[in-house]
């Protein structure tokens, strides 16, 4: 016998024992006759009444009442059931576009703790998914929750405004091209100062006549509006103002409301105005008459906010270069803290080819990723971090975002791939930015910050936690000291969860 003939015969009977092996296990996993998997009898058990309502009561039925954001009302049985195979493919999505509910956060990386997150965890994906799979059966009727009270179409995130302005109104063609601009201020009428606690915008459609297009960027005018608040005195050579840019958030079509760190409400003083210095309309395919209605919730009147929060936003919105026809392009943009910070928002902000983007923290040898979150052009969102969550910073923290574009068919955002896109204002132009939220803190600041994270956290010494590479350290403002403690941490950290990895690796062989 040759040697090759000699390999052959054994690599063929190799592969014999590897199919017999292997026909053993599948045979083993079949259930016996008459058993039920365990996966059949949830199937089994998932009804409406029970599992699903209550999801779409906390998640879903907001947007999806009659005459309201979604095009489609998600409240009784009979609604609801023809669209359950639907409901199974967006909740499945995750954190890619197109998801439902609108919630981007990766939730196997980084920081999960974030205010008014509607998100589905796992379970409630699951139970959707056999839920549709096993015919979406209605169930007892005596399960089914009551209807929830708060649902409807002029309902607040931050619950009821202490104060609303509204914008001057705005007329928009129905295939009219896309306008950017300022508009005339509007007056307050504020008596008295006061600390903002959170801000929300609305836009209120006055009038729409025609068909229009049924998305949600389709069903609005606004596509962005920078706002300023402002009082008498107002400093018209401030910096921020002269790039076109402020420290209140800028709504954007599809935004959730933002709430303000605790510590830093945001000062509006008596007679103030609001400006409008940009905004960008399009056309939705109808004609369309509307204005933005601002609410401001206030803390009480003797608050005294302890840091100021402002605009720390970084990225590139001018030297853009996002190729016709890439499916998966990635851009970069640092930026370096000049102060102790205190992060209260991350906001990914980019165009129609925008598909995720990541943020880094680098201190040291310490290299965090504070969050990754996928992005959609329909539904710009905000995420504000829990109090016990808010990244806490050094001075000298390196932020690292990286953004991946999509400039192909593969993405229904983008209105023609064939085309190089760049820098600009418009939604077929591209913007790469995080506009962060926070609070720069001077070192005592920073110190009892950093007590007071340790103690919500119970943390023991050297305990990390993600987004406060200071935690735990004993001299945390002696910079080298610091630094090496931190390394060593973070080292010991890897090395422990290379040693689980490796014991799990065993226990499944």
């Amino acid at each position: 016998m040759t040697t090759t003939q000699h390999d052959r015969r054994r690599s063929t009977a190799a592969r014999a024992v590897l199919a017999l092996a292997a026909a053993v296990a599948v045979m083993a996993a079949l259930p016996a006759a008459g058993q039920v998997l365990e996966s059949d009898r949830v199937a089994e058990e998932v009804t409406f009444t029970k599992d699903i309502a209550p999801i779409l009561q906390r998640s879903c039925q907001k947007c999806h009442q009659p005459d309201a954001l979604a095009p489609m009302s998600l409240i009784d049985y009979e609604e609801v059931r023809p669209w359950a195979r639907a409901m199974k493919y967006r909740t499945g999505l995750r954190d890619k576009m197109g998801v439902m509910p609108p919630w981007y956060i990766e939730k196997d990386i980084g920081i999960q703790a974030f205010k008014n997150d509607p998100s589905l965890t796992e379970e409630e994906i699951a139970k959707i998914a056999a839920w549709a799979d096993n015919g979406a059966p209605l169930g007892n009727p005596a399960d089914m929750p009551p209807p929830v009270a708060f649902i409807d179409v002029d309902e607040w995130e931050i619950g009821q405004p202490d104060l609303i302005v509204s914008s001057p109104s705005v007329e928009v063609k129905a295939d009219a091209p896309d306008w950017w601009g300022a508009v005339a201020d509007v007056e307050t009428g504020l008596p008295e100062d006061r600390y903002v606690s959170a801000i929300e915008f609305k836009e209120i459609t006055e009038s729409r006549v025609g068909e229009g297009r049924q998305t949600v960027g389709g069903r609005f005018v606004f596509h962005h509006a920078v706002i300023r608040v402002v009082g008498p005195d107002f400093d018209e050579e401030d910096p921020l103002a002269a790039a076109g840019l402020s420290s209140w958030p800028v709504h954007e079509v599809g935004r959730n409301a933002d709430v303000f760190d605790p510590k830093a409400g945001k000062e509006m003083v008596a007679n103030s105005k609001i400006t409008f210095p940009s905004l960008h309309l399009h056309a939705n395919g109808a004609e369309t008459r509307a204005h933005l209605d601002i609410g401001f919730k206030f803390h009480p009147r003797d608050y005294e906010p302890e840091v100021d929060q402002r605009l720390i936003a970084f990225g590139n919105g001018v030297d853009l270069d996002v190729e016709a026809e890439h499916p998966n392009q990635t851009m970069e943009s640092y930026f370096v803290l000049p102060d102790h910070a205190r992060i209260a928002v991350f906001e990914p902000h980019m165009h129609a080819p925008g598909v995720r983007m990541c943020l880094e923290a680098i201190y040291g040898t310490t290299i965090e990723t504070l969050n990754c979150s996928g992005y959609d052009h329909s539904w710009v969102r905000v995420y504000t971090y829990e109090d016990h969550a808010m990244p806490l910073l050094p001075k000298g923290t390196i932020l690292h975002i990286t953004g991946w574009f999509n400039n192909s068919a593969s993405n229904p955002n983008v209105p023609d791939p064939r085309n190089w896109s760049g820098g600009g204002n418009r939604s077929v132009d591209q913007m790469f930015i995080n506009i962060m939220q926070g609070s720069y803190l001077d070192d005592d600041e920073f110190k009892a910050a950093l007590a007071e994270r340790e103690r919500v956290l119970d943390l023991t010494p050297g305990e990390r936690v993600i987004g406060c590479p200071l935690c735990g350290v004993d001299d945390p403002l002696n910079e080298e000291a610091a630094a090496e403690e931190a390394a060593a941490a973070a080292e010991a950290e890897r090395e422990a969860a290379a040693a689980e990895a490796a014991d799990a690796a065993g226990a499944g062989q």
